[in-house]
C-alpha cells in the first residue's frame, strides 16, 4: 500500500510504500525525485547508473533525482519517494540537506546497513511516518518534514560511525556523475552565481558542453541553476516574513522584476501572489 502527501502551495510530493512504487522502473530511466529502497528479511536487486547493485536484508540505498534507475527484484521493501520540494524547501544543516552525505555531497552511492537495535529504531520510525500520512490537518507538512530530516540525520549517523563506509562506486567519467558535481556547485554559489560559464569554468567544461551532456539527461545547466533559485525563494516565502524584494536581493537580484518574472514563469504565480496564496490555504 502506498500512501502519499502533497503540498498544492510548494508542489511537495511525499510518497512511502512498498515495492509497488519501483514498478515504473523495470526498465531503467531517471528516477526524477529522492529515493530511500529499504530491504527487509531479503535482497533486493536493483541496476544504479548503469552499475548492479545488491541491496543485502536490512539495508538501506540513497538515491538522488539525476540517478537512473532499474528494478530488477525484491520484496518486501519500504520505498521512500520525494521531490526537492518536500524536504529541500527547508533549511537543513550541510551534512543533513540536500548536497549532504546522503545525497550530492558523496561521490558514492552510501550503503546503509542496520543492525538489530537500529532495525528497531527505524521500524518505529516507518509506523510513525505512516501514522502522521494517515493524518491530515494544518500541522502536517511540518510533521512529515520532521520525519523525514529524522530519518535522514540518523542514516548519515550510521554511516559517520562505521569504521569503513560501504559504498557503490560511480563513475566518474559518468554524465550522471557531472551532474551531481554540477548540482553541488549550484548549491554552494547559486546565492551569488546565476550564469551557466560560472560553473562551467568551475568543471573545466565550456557550457557548451554542460548543455549537450545535460540534455541526454532530460534537463539543462539554467534549468538546474533556476530551479534552486525559485526553490529558495519558495524557503523564503513560507518560512520568513522577508518581503519578494528583499528576497531577490538576497539571492543575487539587483532587480527585483527579474526574480519576479523568473518564479512566474516557473509557477504561475509572482512572489506576492504566492505568498498570499499561502496565507489563503493555511
Amino acid at each position: 500500500m502506498t500512501h502519499s502527501f502533497s503540498e498544492f502551495s510548494t508542489n511537495a510530493i511525499l510518497k512511502v510504500g512498498d515495492e509497488s512504487l519501483l514498478t515504473p522502473y523495470k526498465t531503467s530511466k531517471q528516477l526524477g525525485v529522492y529515493a530511500f529502497i529499504w530491504t527487509s528479511n531479503s535482497k533486493a536487486e536493483l541496476i544504479v547508473d548503469s552499475m548492479p547493485l545488491t541491496l543485502e536484508p536490512h539495508s538501506i540505498v540513497a538515491l538522488t533525482e539525476v540517478q537512473y534507475l532499474q528494478f530488477i527484484e525484491g520484496e518486501n521493501l519500504n520505498v521512500y519517494f520525494f521531490n526537492r520540494e518536500f524536504y529541500c524547501i527547508k533549511d537543513h544543516d550541510q551534512e543533513v540537506g540536500c548536497a549532504g552525505l546522503l545525497f550530492f555531497g558523496n561521490d558514492h552511492i552510501p550503503l546503509i546497513h542496520l543492525n538489530e537495535k537500529e532495525q528497531k529504531k527505524f521500524n518505529i520510525l516507518h509506523e510513525v511516518f505512516v501514522d502522521e500520512l494517515e493524518t491530515k490537518d494544518t500541522i502536517q507538512a511540518e510533521m512529515l518534514r520532521m520525519l523525514m530530516a529524522r530519518f535522514i540525520i540518523k542514516s548519515t549517523r550510521i554511516l559517520k560511525a562505521k569504521d569503513t563506509i560501504e559504498t557503490k562506486q560511480v563513475s566518474k567519467d559518468s554524465k550522471t556523475e557531472l551532474l551531481r558535481n554540477f548540482n553541488v556547485l549550484v548549491e554552494s554559489y547559486f546565492r551569488k552565481e546565476h550564469s551557466v560559464s560560472f560553473y562551467a569554468e568551475k568543471l573545466f567544461k565550456s557550457p557548451k558542453t554542460l548543455s549537450n551532456t545535460f540534455a541526454k539527461l532530460n534537463t539543462s545547466p539554467l534549468r538546474i541553476i533556476h530551479e534552486r533559485l525559485i526553490l529558495e525563494s519558495k524557503r523564503l516565502l513560507v518560512y520568513t516574513d522577508k518581503t519578494a524584494k528583499e528576497i531577490a536581493f538576497e539571492i543575487g537580484f539587483e532587480d527585483a522584476s527579474h526574480l519576479s518574472r523568473l518564479f512566474k514563469k516557473h509557477t504561475s504565480f509572482s512572489p506576492s501572489e504566492f505568498k498570499k496564496q499561502l496565507k489563503s490555504t493555511s
